[in-house]
């Protein structure tokens, strides 16, 4: 298989790639990423000689088909996207941009290019969200009910995706994920930031909705749901992938500081930002029953190694900092 993975130096893109040269030696992997301030091309230091990295735009039709027929790409893994949703509610048309015109472009460069297989990724936030007080859970055919610029981008993703489908016959799956959390993760995200802030003894911002909710999948986990996906997934179908565990902003500080040996003291409020959503889980039976994946890393375990790793690789994250381009509390409002 000659694969293309777009966002390829990001967080869970470059986890996947390190996963498919690992399991897949045999492979041919491009790793496409334009480099924002969230790619990291030191993400694939140590892969080098075995991964082909290709710096590129996956808004540029062109440069997305020349290395697709160069490369003799017969499958694309999307994971390229703006994530941010706190970044979102300050700068929508980025994420409009790159989501939606992006993967548009990226399913065009596809098709021109006659690829086998297109394999999308998406979010469980494209649902909406969920009452904290119910076992409700998203199912593959619910409707969407996006509620932030982000989440709407990724929904109109997957419409593109469904599209192409339908539209030109395009050989195309999508998965819809809980949240990701380990190594190589951007610290501008709730572990990695509430990690490091710990290490260096600053505070950790924690909404005011503390009890709101996020499903928790770790980033091995998922790119082996995508492994199967690619291997017995039906084409045109959508499968959702999470772990069924579940965990507020509080616990995950809690987790965080008891793992560090650091005080509760360093928990602190910051405003909500706009639509922020409760909950999300993900009912993720069509992936267990058709494909036989089900997630193998516990969370408390996966946790902890994570924040040992953050622990123990400092001169990772710690340049990468000052990059985040929003500040958890942009949208409070202004005293008096």
């Amino acid at each position: 298989m000659n694969l293309l993975v777009t966002g390829g130096a990001g967080f869970i893109g470059s986890n996947f790639v390190r996963y498919w040269v690992e399991h897949h030696p045999e492979d041919t992997v491009v790793a496409y990423d334009v480099l924002t301030y969230a790619g990291n091309r030191e993400n694939l230091d140590d892969l080098a000689g075995r991964v082909v990295f290709v710096q590129g735009d996956i808004c540029d039709t062109d440069t997305a088909l020349a290395t697709l027929e160069a490369k003799d790409i017969d499958t694309v893994v999307h994971f390229a996207a703006e994530s941010h949703n706190s970044l979102a509610v300050l700068d929508p048309a980025r994420f409009f941009r790159t989501n939606v015109l992006g993967t548009q472009s990226m399913l065009e460069a596809a098709r021109r290019a006659e690829v086998a297989r297109f394999h999308h990724i998406s979010t469980c936030e494209v649902y909406g969200d969920l009452p904290l007080d119910t076992d409700q859970a998203f199912k593959e055919d619910d409707p969407y009910r996006p509620r932030t610029p982000y989440n709407a981008s990724k929904a109109g993703a997957d419409h593109a995706v469904r599209a192409y489908v339908e539209t030109y016959g395009l050989s195309a799956t999508i998965t819809n994920c809980s949240n990701n959390y380990g190594p190589y993760q951007f610290p501008e995200k709730v572990i990695p930031l509430f990690t490091s802030n710990a290490l260096d003894d600053q505070p950790l911002p924690l909404y005011a909705s503390t009890q709101n909710r996020r499903e928790w999948l770790h980033v091995v986990d998922h790119c082996r749901a995508i492994e199967a996906v690619l291997e017995r997934g039906r084409i045109g179908e959508t499968y959702h992938v999470g772990s069924g565990i579940e965990a507020s902003i509080a616990e995950i500080a809690d987790a965080v500081l008891k793992t560090l040996g650091k005080p509760d003291s360093l928990k602190t409020i910051v405003p909500d930002r706009p639509g922020h959503d409760r909950r999300y889980l993900l009912d993720c039976t069509k992936i267990r029953t058709e494909l036989g994946w089900e997630p193998t890393i516990g969370f408390d375990d996966g946790l902890a190694d994570t924040v040992r790793w953050y622990a123990e690789n400092r001169e990772w994250w710690e340049p990468l900092r000052d990059r985040a381009p929003v500040v958890e509390t942009s949208w409070a409002p202004s005293p008096g």
